[in-house]
């Protein structure tokens, strides 16, 4: 029965019969048309099959159809950044990531590592299995009450963050931080969180621990969260912080971008500025912006 089975199977795997046809004698066309229903991860699996599969799972047909509909304006900026820092490979290949001899599962893969901007103080990168456009803001980009002042603040770094540090509030009287940005969105809905963490992470023989003595104020009134959008759409929430000790995402709100080729502006903040107490011991790390319904694995989630 064994060496019935074996017959029946081809040089490359599967299906050998009479006909001697198997996967591997399908046209790369039709095989790129199966490809087009999988996500990123899934066609790079099925690449391994055959030589048909893994003709089809290059194909820039298939990776047009995954990429976010304003991937040349993502793809500029990478190139740009890859400049700055003098990146002569910005690709799998040798191509630039925004030439036109670049093939579209080159750009993909370019497209998901972050790409940083503004200074680095601002980076984006998309999810390799959805293709979805991912931001993230840091402290340093955003104007803070008292920032400057060391009697309140302190920039700490830390490899909890991306952006390698995070401000630190000691205490205060007014809490105000303010952030804006311009970016071309892909057409979508997105949602918006601070990343803030109550008390002071750090490490002590080799583990992670966290300093909450100075943490006071946050119990006593709600901090208020706003998000508005340069086409008047609003959004207003309140919460009290809480969960020392945890990196936390705090949601924001939601917007929804209609076209993929206008800049849409951003505005965001969160105040505390009930001056009858003090608040302190609050670590302001950056603000997310993801696809809507984004599947976070690792960060704790409040909403409204």
């Amino acid at each position: 029965m064994g060496a019935g089975a074996s017959s029946m199977m081809g040089p490359e795997g599967y299906g050998r019969g009479r006909s001697q046809t198997s996967l591997g004698d399908m046209p790369e066309s039709c095989v790129a048309l199966v490809l087009l229903y999988l996500d990123p991860q899934e066609i790079c699996l099925v690449a391994r099959l055959n030589r048909a599969f893994r003709g089809a799972a290059s194909a820039d047909c298939v990776w047009a159809a995954k990429l976010p509909a304003n991937y040349r304006y993502l793809a500029a900026l990478a190139a740009a950044a890859d400049d700055e820092c003098g990146c002569d490979e910005s690709t799998e290949g040798n191509g630039r990531c925004c030439s036109s001899a670049a093939i579209k599962k080159e750009i993909y893969a370019r497209l998901c590592r972050p790409t940083p901007f503004h200074g680095g103080t601002k980076e984006f990168w998309i999810e390799k299995n959805s293709g979805g456009l991912c931001l993230s803001i840091s402290s340093k980009a955003m104007a803070i009450t008292c920032i400057d002042d060391r009697r309140y603040w302190s920039l700490l770094p830390t490899e909890e963050s991306r952006f390698h540090s995070v401000s630190y509030l000691q205490q205060i009287w007014w809490l105000e931080v303010v952030g804006e940005i311009d970016f071309c969105f892909p057409a979508g809905s997105y949602s918006l969180f601070f990343r803030l963490h109550l008390g002071l992470p750090r490490k002590r023989m080799g583990r992670r621990v966290s300093g909450s003595e100075l943490i006071h104020g946050w119990d006593i009134k709600p901090t208020q969260f706003q998000l508005s959008t340069s086409d008047d759409q609003h959004s207003t929430s309140e919460r009290y912080l809480e969960r020392p000790g945890t990196w936390i995402l705090y949601h924001v709100g939601d917007f929804v971008v209609s076209s993929s080729d206008e800049l849409t502006k951003l505005k965001f903040s969160m105040m505390q500025i009930d001056c009858t107490h003090t608040k302190g011991g609050l670590c302001v790390d950056s603000v997310f912006i993801y696809p809507k319904d984004h599947q976070h694995e690792k960060e704790r989630i409040i909403c409204k």
